[in-house]
């Protein structure tokens, strides 16, 4: 496969430097409609919505959890995938309801200033984390850490991306994610078909790993459930899709993309709880696949992971250009600084590889984690329609999630051992139960007190 995966890159690099149309105007850079004025249609959304949410870190998590924690594992990280049902609500509400034209102008009619300053941080992590997972994964496919051949690859998916997001935005983003999808589909189904005719697939995969609620398995799939109301609103790049087209495609989007991504990650978390059945003292879920599947799928699951990296990291930096230009207003609203912001993260990302840390999970933990402080802001705030609760009370939120992500971080990483001996994810489920009570709370009692 030493030519295999670099010939897969360029394919998929000059397919999609061919369809990404240079965008002049803000319209199309930033807000995705064509040169006509045109909003994207549904099965464009669906598939941009697919193509972006079943990137190559949920892809390798998903797997990997089912090679240590079997169907349970799997089924976990596809329970993010509620994402869209809920995400749907919240778009639904905060756009057609309240009539605001994003979350950031809904934030900062209710809570000002600090309304938009706490949301724009915890999604700018979001974004710059997106950026470091899916080079991360690339540089994996290809070498060792530090070997030259993981180094090459991450800066060449890098500047191939870059080039193509940089040429048209959002516009080029979605124009490039249908075809990526078709691609990653067509990929996917063939290396399915030859696992199952491998015979591959049994009722022994269900029973390698047993329920039990006590396990890593079934607690992060706790974890997801409660994730699920509040992560979808910090996720950036799901947002922005839900302000694009009318309200009926807006919520069929949601809907297709929802059932169309939870196939998918369940279709490719099985192949790790297929390594895990089957693996041998020793071996990890890459060695074990390779031995049971042999060269060609292996190809083609890299490649599949290779089609998603690169279709999430033009849809991220996309997304990072409108959230500093449009909704922070950092720089003036032109394209040329859109240009520069999707530079800029991409720089971040990079530096996160090479310098941070390379536990792909933590990253979903972490921001999922944090985000849990807009729990109290969408059942008070938005569902409810609360317009009484104080600024404070939204802060305090805010401060209560970021200390228990961080804290999560330094647990799960070993520099701290302040919540005990307990797995990591068990830790993650206290503090998942802990954020949303605590800023309901905070909620409750500021809206009480008015």
């Amino acid at each position: 496969m030493n030519y295999q995966l670099p010939a897969v890159i360029v394919l998929v690099a000059v397919i999609s430097l061919l369809l990404s149309r240079k965008s002049n105007h803000s319209s199309g850079f930033f807000l995705g409609q064509s040169a006509s004025g045109q909003a994207p249609s549904l099965i464009t959304l669906v598939f941009s919505q697919v193509t972006t949410w079943i990137f190559a870190r949920s892809l390798l998590n998903a797997a990997i959890l089912g090679f240590y924690y079997g169907i349970w594992g799997t089924l976990a990280y596809t329970a993010y995938y509620l994402s869209f049902f809920t995400g749907a609500k919240i778009v639904e509400h905060v756009r057609f309801v309240e009539g605001f034209d994003s979350v950031q102008t809904f934030l900062a009619n209710r809570f000002g200033r600090w309304g938009t300053s706490c949301y724009n941080l915890v999604i700018g992590v979001r974004l710059t984390s997106e950026v470091f997972a899916n080079l991360l994964v690339i540089g994996i496919l290809f070498g060792a850490a530090g070997s030259q051949a993981y180094t090459l690859a991450i800066i060449a998916v890098a500047v191939i991306t870059l080039a193509y997001s940089m040429l048209g935005g959002l516009h080029a983003s979605l124009r490039t994610d249908l075809f990526q999808m078709i691609a990653f589909i067509a990929v996917l189904s063939l290396l399915l078909l030859m696992v199952a005719f491998g015979g591959h697939y049994t009722l022994d995969l269900i029973s390698f790993k047993p329920f039990d609620i006590s396990q890593p398995g079934p607690i992060l799939l706790l974890v997801a459930l409660l994730q699920v109301w509040s992560y979808p609103m910090h996720d950036p790049v799901m947002m922005d899709r839900g302000f694009l087209a009318d309200r009926d495609t807006t919520r069929r989007s949601f809907m297709h993309a929802g059932w169309i991504s939870m196939l998918c990650i369940v279709a490719f978390g099985s192949l790790g709880v297929i390594a895990g059945a089957n693996a041998i003292t020793g071996e990890d879920m890459n060695q074990a696949l390779t031995r049971l599947l042999g060269t060609y799928p292996m190809l083609l699951l890299s490649a599949s992971l290779i089609i998603s990296a690169m279709s999430t990291l033009d849809s991220t930096l996309s997304s990072s250009a409108k959230l500093l230009v449009m909704d922070m207003k950092v720089t003036a609203p032109s394209v040329r600084n859109g240009r520069i912001v999707m530079a800029v993260f991409m720089l971040l990302g990079l530096a996160l590889v090479f310098l941070g840390n390379k536990d792909l999970f933590s990253a979903v933990a972490v921001s999922g984690t944090a985000s849990m402080y807009l729990v109290p802001v969408i059942l008070f705030s938005l569902w409810g329609k609360r317009t009484d609760i104080p600024v404070w009370s939204y802060v305090a939120s805010f401060v209560v999630a970021i200390a228990a992500a961080v804290l999560y971080f330094t647990e799960s990483s070993g520099y701290s051992t302040l919540l005990g001996e307990a797995h990591k994810y068990t830790k993650l489920l206290w503090l998942s139960l802990l954020v949303p009570a605590l800023g309901c709370f905070c909620f409750w009692w500021g809206g009480r007190s008015r």
